[in-house]
């Protein structure tokens, strides 16, 4: 969709993979402090922001660290000096420095992390999985999925001027599709930093920031007395960030022109009239909308809902979405084994969004695309029609179809 840009925002065009994209968001945001460590799929956006840094175009601290452990650890500590911290890992790189993980969003420290989504060990692989990023959706984390170099690249933004907003000082995981977005290349506007500034004030962490002439303790030893306070403070700032998140995408849009269109959380495509849609993230939105346009081709009113933040999760907005459609596939790129229903993650989340609704969609669930394998246009199509069935009642709600496995 074509959308009106003010004059002087963007710079220049220029052809990016998503990582490249988030390194240059990393350049605009004028990070301090970096910490790397290699493993694929991330590794291309660590590599990018080294040349920028060698180029003289970013003054920052470049951290190369000796395990994700550590890396996860210094952007931690650098967080809490105040500065503005940026790491990333994918997979078992991401598993490895967990406990780093829990305690940055326990002691509400703003960096941002990529997450180039790989498929977790065994058997080794290094395609794409959305399990190593869910890890961390109960700990007190923003998540949100991009499905596009250009979201990547704005994503950066939006994730900084949310995480960092007082209201909120959580960590941010920003997850791409490992392969078919972290090294494929996209066409991407790149805004000004005039622009940019505009939009993404300096971080202040204020009175909790450490400092010798500000001593204050960070996450100290407690007991049973103030544990539960804590837990309930963070549990207040996931519900504070919805409001603010809708608050950066109306101040983004001012900025930078209509790129987004409010409820911000997720995106409809073809959803006005449809009757059947399919709800995803990430990279799997191509080949369901492609889809979505062969099959209006032919008649079928289908639709396709591209859900960008899954925490904190978009309940109310959603819902209001959702139940308005006659049946709704969801579409997993991970696994639950043993869960109720044997269902995916993201299918158990929507589930219990519609729950209350009285009058309910048929809800089926797809899981497909696991350890990188290709979610085709035929795919789709084939989604569409299961779904196609539950809005007839022609299926049981709640069915899980697994797609494009050898049996």
């Amino acid at each position: 969709m074509a959308v009106a840009q003010p004059v002087g925002v963007y710079e220049r065009e220029e052809l990016l993979t998503g990582c490249q994209a988030v390194a240059e968001g990393i350049r605009l945001a004028n990070v301090d402090v970096i910490a790397a460590y290699p493993i694929r799929p991330y590794t291309e956006v660590m590599d990018a922001i080294s040349k920028i840094i060698a180029d003289g175009k970013l003054d920052a601290e470049y951290i190369v660290a000796d395990s994700e452990h550590s890396q996860f650890e210094i952007v931690k500590h650098a967080a809490s000096v105040g500065a503005r911290a940026f790491a990333g890992s994918s997979g078992t790189g991401w598993m490895y420095g967990f406990e780093a993980l829990v305690v940055t969003a326990t002691d509400r420290l703003p960096v941002l992390f990529l997450v180039g989504n790989r498929a977790l060990d065994d058997p080794g692989a290094f395609g794409v999985e959305h399990n190593d990023a869910l890890a961390i959706r109960d700990m007190g984390w923003l998540l949100c999925w991009v499905a596009t170099a250009q979201e990547a690249l704005e994503h950066v933004l939006l994730g900084y001027r949310i995480a960092e907003d007082r209201r909120v000082m959580m960590p941010m995981a920003l997850a791409m599709d490992g392969a078919f977005l972290t090294h494929s290349q996209h066409i991407v506007r790149i805004p000004s930093p005039e622009a940019v500034n505009r939009f993404l004030p300096p971080f202040q962490l204020a009175e909790r920031r450490l400092h010798p002439d500000n001593p204050v303790s960070v996450a100290p030893q407690v007991n049973e007395d103030w544990v539960m306070e804590i837990r309930r403070q963070n549990w207040e700032a996931a519900r504070r960030a919805r409001g603010v998140i809708a608050t950066a995408y109306d101040e983004f849009n001012r900025v930078f022109g209509e790129r987004y269109k409010p409820p911000y959380y997720f995106e409809e495509f073809m959803t006005d009239d449809a009757e059947v849609v399919l709800i995803g993230m990430g990279t799997v939105a191509m080949p369901a909308r492609t889809a979505v346009r062969r099959l209006r081709e032919q008649g079928h009113r289908v639709g396709y809902v591209n859900l960008r933040w899954f925490r904190p999760f978009p309940t109310l907005e959603l819902r209001d979405c959702l139940r308005r459609f006659k049946a709704v596939g969801v579409v997993d790129r991970d696994f639950a084994h043993g869960a109720p229903d044997d269902c995916g993650v993201l299918m158990h989340e929507i589930r219990s969004c519609l729950y209350p609704v009285r009058e309910r969609p048929a809800v089926v669930n797809f899981i497909t695309g696991l350890g990188g394998r290709d979610v085709s246009i035929q795919d789709a199509i084939h989604m569409y029609e299961v779904t196609g069935q539950a809005a007839r009642r022609d299926s049981l709600d709640g069915f899980v179809t697994w797609v494009g496995v050898r049996e």
